[in-house]
């Protein structure tokens, strides 16, 4: 199996998971992607926290939430980067949804009002439902009844950095998509918001640190670690049904 060539961490766009996670951590980051995104002024309670892991139970699957934060008005926030359409994108959200929600509550607790709001956002540089749209919101309403929501307060928002409806969004959430899939000086010459060139301005001091250049090859090198051990169990499972065969 051939190994994907090393990228350089200068190299990296903030859709790559890695540089996501890393520049998310800084609150000041994390309130300009949601104040662009939102369109409102996000005053974060907590500091975001990456890689959240979430479980119902030790037997039961666990998940990894990229970037989870709460704001002071307990609105929970799990934000993530998806690069490539695995084609079941509506229900991992799905998933991420309840066991955010199976967390928020303490044991024993039957009054479910005190559920937050909780809003999960994928950002991705394709366009998932086909319509051209640079942003998908969905909330839960009535069929007979269109125009009345559920109100249970979760939201899932689907962004496309290649849609073609400027007028349907801001232009600061335009050139922000753009900005994700493509984080270079060019793309931010191009940009008008004030706000992405000091996001900028934030994840080239990343880029350019010695420190997150280690950890950035110490991800590397356990990810090509894990991909060689789970080629090795493949093959492992392949040569044992072969084997079957030949004796069957």
């Amino acid at each position: 199996m051939a190994t994907k060539e090393k990228r350089k961490l200068k190299d990296l766009n903030l859709l790559d998971k890695f540089l996501f996670d890393e520049a998310m951590e800084d609150e000041e980051n994390m309130k300009t992607l949601l104040d662009i995104i939102l369109g409102q002024d996000t005053h974060l309670k907590q500091p975001p926290q990456t890689e959240k892991e979430c479980r119902s139970s030790f037997e039961k699957r666990q998940i990894r939430l990229d970037v989870y934060t709460v704001d002071e008005d307990d609105v929970v926030y799990d934000t993530e980067p998806q690069k490539t359409n695995t084609k079941n994108l509506p229900k991992r959200s799905r998933l991420y949804q309840g066991m955010i929600d199976s967390r928020l509550l303490p044991p024993g607790c039957i009054d479910f009002n005190l559920l937050n709001p909780v809003v999960i956002i994928m950002i991705m540089p394709f366009d998932l439902f086909g319509y051209e749209l640079y942003r998908y919101t969905f909330k839960m309403q009535c069929e007979e009844v269109p125009e009345m929501e559920l109100g249970d307060d979760a939201t899932r928002i689907f962004l496309n950095s290649h849609g073609k409806h400027p007028e349907l969004v801001s232009r600061e959430l335009i050139e922000l998509l753009e900005y994700m899939e493509k984080s270079t000086d060019a793309v931010v010459e191009e940009c008008e918001s004030e706000r992405i060139h000091q996001m900028h301005e934030r994840v080239n001091r990343l880029k350019s640190s010695k420190e997150m250049e280690i950890k950035f090859m110490q991800k590397w090198e356990e990810k090509k670690w894990k991909g060689r051990k789970h080629t090795q169990k493949d093959e492992k499972k392949a040569n044992v049904l072969e084997r079957r065969e030949l004796i069957s």
